[in-house]
């Protein structure tokens, strides 16, 4: 798991169980706030066979995220 702090909001890199496999994904909570983060799926089509490799996955496409909109939408 890897975590990114934007000027309101953390990402956080996550996983989507899903029917055969796993989704990578990036959670987007604001910062400090209480509640659930809000998932956003990426890399679309795209299944991985282990929670892992979909981590993984999740933490490069966290690493090319420029920031969070004030909507919580990501910004690449």
């Amino acid at each position: 798991m890897a975590r990114r702090e934007f000027a309101q909001y953390e990402a956080v890199s996550a996983v989507v169980p899903g029917e055969g496999g796993y989704s990578a994904a990036i959670a987007v909570k604001g910062l400090g706030a209480g509640g659930a983060p809000r998932f956003h799926k990426v890399l679309p089509g795209q299944t991985f066979k282990t929670a892992h490799d979909a981590d993984t996955a999740a933490c490069g496409e966290l690493e090319r995220l420029v920031g969070v909109s004030e909507d919580a939408e990501l910004l690449w």
